[in-house]
């Protein structure tokens, strides 16, 4: 069992180094980044969508955004179409 969890864990540092060295994608999640951060200084909510796995996806993003937790920050407004 510990080498499949090590191969899994291998797999999920794999894609994120790709990640880091990708223009492409680096590009792409700047991008996003930007037209979030204009949403919420211009008071508008952003809206999560996906289907299967990341129907979960969207709604742990969702979560993220509007659960404070241990923060010190207002609730952002984010819904994920999936489940509101």
């Amino acid at each position: 069992m510990k080498n499949e969890i090590q191969k899994y864990i291998k797999k999920s540092i794999e894609a994120k180094e790709e990640i880091i060295h990708s223009d492409s994608i680096l590009s792409s999640v700047d991008t996003a980044v930007h037209f979030i951060v204009e949403a919420y200084k211009n008071n508008k909510k952003v809206l999560f969508a996906g289907n299967g796995g990341s129907a979960a996806d969207a709604q742990h993003l969702a979560a993220e955004l509007v659960s404070k937790f241990n923060l010190d920050r207002p609730a952002l407004n984010a819904i994920a179409l999936t489940t509101n």
